[in-house]
């Protein structure tokens, strides 16, 4: 989009794009774009964003990376009236390690957590440099961010998984102050959470954890969002299972925990992991559609689930 009308008012000025429906009565400043119209505005500050969010209504949206919201306005599945770019706001973007986790600012992109090199983000939390792999393509990686990712739920989100699976802290500013919500109860459903319209992400922070976490899925192109994909924390020693945990995506609207308190006590052993894999087919109730039957879902639960046990025990 390389026009648009200005619109005036007080402080910053807020550009307006003009869809097809609009673009006659714009007359020759209009300009043919595939969302519908929308209000943008540049935020250059948390309190800015949050105040603008708070004015603009409930029908407008936070812009970060894009990578999810444009193609659904392109698409007319979303039609936010007004837009808040938050890109431009200073110091939403670090991965910071010390002894409460690990806290990760929502403007961090997919590619500076695949990439770290600190050393204690690859030791303690190894899983989100090797999960990022998983996530669409380069571009993607480059420019999308991790709040942006939470933010949208996708309950396929490598980021959604892994954040339930880890027990993280999803961190929101509003117009009342700071609050923080455990990632399981911010997640709502598809594509819906626990953010009032007039919040935003600021941080995610994930708690120290023991043992490994995996993540894994299945995607018919590389790249693609997973049919099926399984997250999975063990904590494995003398050959035996002390503890495990399991979340499977892609077979509901939410990230689906898996019981897995069996596991306890078990040998490490690979008939372990494939009974373990068939327990979380036989909990997940997943539907039918033209990239899987409900079926074929739940065998690739059970072979994801069986395959994460195992390369968590090092297999």
């Amino acid at each position: 989009m390389d026009r648009g009308l200005w619109r005036g008012g007080s402080g910053r000025a807020a550009l307006e794009f003009c869809g097809p429906g609009r673009a006659g009565a714009a007359g020759r400043m209009g300009v043919r774009v595939k969302p519908a119209s929308f209000a943008y505005h540049v935020a250059g500050s948390v309190p800015e964003a949050v105040a603008l969010l708070g004015g603009l209504g409930d029908e407008a949206k936070i812009l970060a990376g894009g990578l999810s919201l444009v193609p659904m306005m392109n698409f007319r599945l979303a039609r936010p009236s007004a837009l808040v770019d938050v890109t431009r706001i200073p110091g939403l973007s670090y991965l910071r390690a010390d002894s409460d986790g690990l806290h990760i600012g929502a403007l961090t992109t997919h590619r500076a957590i695949q990439t770290t090199t600190d050393p204690a983000v690859r030791r303690d939390f190894g899983v989100l440099p090797r999960a990022a792999r998983w996530i669409g393509h380069y571009p993607i990686r480059a420019r999308g961010t991790f709040g942006g990712s939470i933010a949208h739920a996708d309950p396929a989100s490598e980021w959604c998984l892994l954040a339930v699976l880890l027990g993280a802290q999803v961190v929101l500013q509003g117009p009342g102050g700071q609050r923080t919500v455990p990632a399981a109860e911010f997640l709502h459903g598809y594509y819906t959470t626990d953010a009032a319209p007039d919040e935003m992400i600021t941080e995610v922070w994930f708690p120290r954890m023991s043992g490994r976490a995996v993540l894994t899925e299945f995607a018919q192109r590389a790249g693609d969002f997973a049919i099926v994909a399984a997250a999975v924390r063990a904590d494995i020693a003398d050959g035996t299972v002390r503890s495990a945990d399991v979340v499977v995506g892609g077979v509901g609207p939410l990230p689906a925990r898996i019981g897995t308190a069996g596991l306890a006590g078990q040998p490490a052993v690979p008939e372990t992991w494939q009974a373990a894999g068939e327990l979380a087919a036989a909990q997940v109730d997943p539907s039918s559609d033209n990239h899987g039957s409900a079926e074929y879902r739940k065998k690739l639960t059970a072979t994801l689930v069986s395959r994460a046990l195992a390369q968590a025990a090092g297999e």
